[in-house]
């Protein structure tokens, strides 16, 4: 009874340990915990202290003086007689602090662009891995059915073998097929841990999460067909794609920090008021101060040409993104399509065929209607072929995530 209670135990730990979510869930999940995306969000919060920096003066300064030596009195810091102040402001010109808040506005859409990409990216590796995990468990499943049986036929014929009513060449036979099926469980597990440790990273979720797609969930994505053409998924792309998107705003970032070093070769003007006791023409006079640098050379030559380099440079950049985008929505179309064609030849009524046949062999084999040969032949065959079908479902829908992913619209219906 005490083995039992603990079975349960350890039955009820196994189950707490999974969370059973859908797509959506796990997606809402990834949004609200995840720690990079979360990370990347200050990069905002800080672009818009620098606008904030940006808008603030410099601040006005406060100097006096005061006698130090009375020479006729012989008085040392005669300040009853002698002081004065000034009060001064830097006043910037050539429109400086408009460029260099314009400048700050401009990094802040890009870190924007930045977080845009960040989210697509790993939502896309979110949603990769959990229709990963989903075909993995039924790939175990299949696996795990065949084995159960081929190692209740292998059992049967070990006890047949030390009996003599069969040969050792056909237990031998057998333990082969049941040694690839274990093989082939040991790798499919290996694969759902991997898929299972993406999904926690993910979404934040300590449980093993269990995918709930229904098979009609299943199939509408596996019909989905995208709208147009490569040429207008190629258009939509480098209409929406943030990556892109960031290397286009990239060059007017440079183009507004070019501007910005351009007025800082302008003369500041410092502009202010002083007031003198005695050490001018009038008792407690008060003057009206004004400084400029002398504009002999300019002081910011040199970062001016480094920002026009950088415009230049950013434009060659944003055309070849422009290709390597063109590029890789025609490939990840090409893909899906050849990947669709493929699995559309497989009719429904061929699925329900091999599953046929694999009923009707094992049935047949039971009865002894059909050699050991030709069963383990086909049992050989069907674990290769039920395997196959399950990635190329798996490789559509990861096809569909890319082109999403690089288009970065809705593009299936």
């Amino acid at each position: 009874m005490n083995k039992f209670a603990g079975l349960l135990i350890v039955i009820s730990s196994f189950l707490a340990a999974q969370q059973k979510m859908s797509l959506v869930e796990c997606e809402e999940a990834f949004q609200k915990n995840n720690l990079q995306l979360l990370a990347e969000q200050y990069n905002i919060n800080m672009a818009d202290a620098d606008i904030l920096q940006a808008k603030i003066w410099e601040l006005p300064q406060l100097s006096g003086q005061i006698n130090a030596y009375n020479p006729e009195g012989r008085k040392i810091f005669d300040a009853g007689h002698a002081k004065g102040a000034q009060v001064t402001q830097l006043i910037y010109m050539g429109g400086k602090k408009k460029n260099e808040i314009a400048f700050a506005k401009s990094n802040k859409e890009l870190a924007q662009l930045q977080f845009s990409q960040l989210l697509v990216d790993l939502r896309s590796q979110l949603r990769s891995a959990y229709f990963d995990l989903y075909y993995e468990q039924l790939k175990l499943e299949n696996t795990e059915k065949q084995l159960g049986y081929m190692n209740d036929l292998l059992a049967a014929y070990r006890v047949q073998s030390a009996k003599g009513n069969v040969s050792l060449k056909d237990q031998v036979r057998l333990q082969s097929i049941v040694i690839q099926l274990n093989n082939d469980k040991i790798e499919i597990n290996k694969n759902i841990l991997g898929f299972e440790q993406t999904l926690k990273v993910l979404t934040g979720i300590a449980e093993d999460i269990d995918p709930q797609l229904s098979d009609a969930e299943a199939k509408d994505l596996l019909a989905a067909q995208p709208f147009g053409d490569e040429t207008e998924l190629q258009k939509k792309a480098l209409e929406n794609n943030a990556d892109y998107q960031y290397n286009l705003k990239l060059i007017d970032n440079s183009r507004l920090y070019a501007e910005w070093q351009k007025s800082l070769n302008v003369p500041d003007l410092n502009l202010g008021a002083g007031w003198d006791q005695n050490g001018g023409t009038f008792k407690n006079e008060i003057n009206l101060m004004v400084g400029i640098p002398l504009p002999l050379w300019k002081s910011n030559k040199g970062n001016v040409e480094k920002a026009n380099f950088a415009i230049q440079q950013n434009q060659k950049n944003a055309d070849f993104q422009k290709l390597t985008l063109e590029t890789k929505v025609q490939a990840a179309y090409k893909t899906w399509k050849t990947q669709y064609d493929q699995l559309t030849e497989i009719k429904p009524a061929d699925l329900n065929n091999m599953e046929m046949v694999y009923n009707g062999m094992l049935s047949n084999f039971r009865k002894g209607n059909i050699s050991l040969i030709e069963f383990t032949d086909f049992m050989d065959s069907y674990r290769e072929t039920a395997l196959q079908i399950y990635d190329m479902k798996n490789q559509i829908i990861q096809s569909a995530e890319q082109l999403n992913q690089l288009v970065q619209t809705k593009i299936f219906y």
